[in-house]
């Protein structure tokens, strides 16, 4: 997000954390893509050539692909580039288009919090339980929803708080 000179204090700083969290989403997800790249082509190696098939890669590779998912939907949140219709949003007049906006950041925010409650909740019911054959707790899978949940419910927040004091600079892909 770009600063200006009315931007508070308080909200840079939040702009500065969201920002480098963010960096750090895409950093530890870019990274599972690169491992799970390389433990996929492991895979091919070990079962077409060596004859012996490394059964850990399937579990391994779902961990990660959580990861990914949730660390690059907290991303997109974050820079607005998830996922959207904005069909309604662009046959409304401006005016009209705000409040759909606030309304869907209202919702995001909400829907991260209860993300996060209940991805936390699934995953202290899950963390007894091993996943088999790399012998890890389970909850490690709903982990990244919890991570995901929080995230998500900072970045709406911080967008809210910037449409309602007049500093949000998002634009709709049809502007």
């Amino acid at each position: 997000m770009h600063d200006s000179p009315k931007t508070p204090t308080i909200l840079k700083g939040v702009d500065w954390v969201s920002d480098q969290l963010s960096r750090l989403c895409l950093i530890i997800a870019g990274i599972a893509i690169v491992s799970m790249t390389v433990m996929f082509a492991w895979l091919v190696f070990g079962r077409y050539v060596l004859n012996d098939t490394p059964t850990w890669v399937e579990q391994v590779s779902h961990l990660l692909l959580m990861v990914i998912a949730f660390l690059g939907a907290a991303v997109g949140v974050r820079q607005d580039t998830h996922l959207s219709v904005v069909y309604f949003r662009a046959v409304v007049p401006s005016s009209v288009r705000t409040v759909f906006v606030f309304i869907s950041d209202l919702l995001m925010a909400g829907f991260g919090g209860l993300m996060f409650v209940y991805g936390l909740e699934l995953t202290k019911f899950k963390w007894s339980t091993l996943i088999p054959l790399i012998q890890v707790p389970e909850g490690l899978r709903s982990l990244p929803l919890a991570v995901c949940g929080a995230l998500v419910f900072l970045f709406s927040t911080t967008h809210l708080v910037r449409l309602l004091i007049g500093l949000d600079e998002r634009k709709d892909s049809i502007e």
